[in-house]
């Protein structure tokens, strides 16, 4: 199997890093939680997903870069939260000091060639949901030559299957180029394959989209649908769980409009998802027709809005989606 030594290193990195977020889910404090300078939220299991993560990668591959989406700077600050988030990463991996643990979280903000090989990571995407007690997802994938080559996706909160919620939760997704998709769960055990569903008529689809108005445009999104004759209530989720649930048949399109035409979608934001649901059978492009492009840096720059789908919906999604915008 290819990159299974990657594979390998990735799925025991989420699958520990996901074990610091249920802890910190169940017992965060508003102390724990501070603002960024675009006001979005980091706690200390973003800082301490990050470090988790970033340092078994450098452990196993000191020359690949890695692009995360926090820097250590306000812990090298508030010694009270560096305190906190050491504690944190030390009951998953007591090797670390803390000092290491603050140049792992900084190495993911380094300069890197995006045009070679790099790992992207977001420690939790979806810390909104993260912070309701919602769905979020620790979100890692492998970049090479500007195409993703595999991806993982640690989703603790997330029913094993969506048509059973007694099955339990706890979900860990992956997926290597030209292999497929798998999901077992995050506690262990079994992996099985899965694949994207088989609706071929939009009159019968539904669609997710996320849960906060502020990160997508739903009064867009709700044209499309009637456009297409979509009369079922969108399935609004937080983070890349999106991708999961289209990757595995629960959903058979995945609608992301951003709020705002200067916004530029964060690679981190859909590099593991997008590629799972690709794997499973899906397409994934932006409302161009586009591939996503991983090579030009942090942002998805030339891409704007996202589609994801089962793949027979697509090209009827994206007339659609044409005719809506040129309104």
């Amino acid at each position: 199997m290819a990159f299974e030594k990657e594979l390998a290193v990735a799925m025991r990195a989420v699958a520990k890093a996901s074990a610091l977020c249920e802890k910190v889910q169940t017992t965060l404090c508003d102390d724990e939680t501070v603002a960024k300078q675009d006001r979005s939220p980091v706690t200390i299991a973003d800082f301490g997903s990050q470090a988790l993560v970033i340092g078994d990668i450098r452990k196993t591959f000191p020359h690949d870069a890695v692009v995360g989406e926090e820097d250590a700077a306000i812990l090298r600050e508030n010694a009270e939260l560096r305190k906190k988030v050491h504690h944190l990463v030390s009951e998953q991996n007591e090797e670390m000091d803390a000092e290491t643990m603050l140049d792992d979280i900084d190495y993911g903000a380094a300069d890197t060639d995006f045009s070679k090989r790099y790992w992207t990571l977001d420690p939790i995407d979806g810390t909104k949901g993260f912070l309701r007690g919602d769905q979020y997802a620790i979100a890692l994938a492998l970049v090479e030559n500007g195409q993703v080559v595999l991806g993982v996706l640690g989703c603790p909160n997330l029913p094993l299957d969506d048509n059973n919620p007694k099955e339990g939760q706890g979900c860990l997704l992956y997926a290597i180029k030209d292999e497929g998709a798998f999901q077992k769960p995050l506690k262990g055990g079994d992996a099985k394959q899965v694949f994207v569903n088989k609706i071929s008529e939009t009159k019968n689809a539904w669609f997710c989209e996320s849960v906060e108005k502020g990160h997508s445009k739903h009064d867009v999104h709700e044209r499309i649908g009637e456009l297409l004759g979509i009369t079922k209530p969108p399935y609004r989720i937080d983070s890349q769980c999106k991708y999961a649930v289209v990757a595995r048949g629960g959903v058979p399109i995945y609608l992301r409009l951003a709020r705002g035409q200067e916004y530029k979608e964060k690679i981190w934001d859909h590099a593991a998802g997008s590629f799972i649901v690709k794997e499973a059978g899906g397409r994934v492009t932006d409302f161009g027709n586009n591939e996503l492009d991983f090579s030009l840096g942090r942002t998805l720059d030339k891409n704007i809005g996202i589609l994801a789908t089962n793949g027979l919906l697509h090209d009827n999604v994206l007339s659609a989606i044409k005719e809506v915008l040129s309104d």
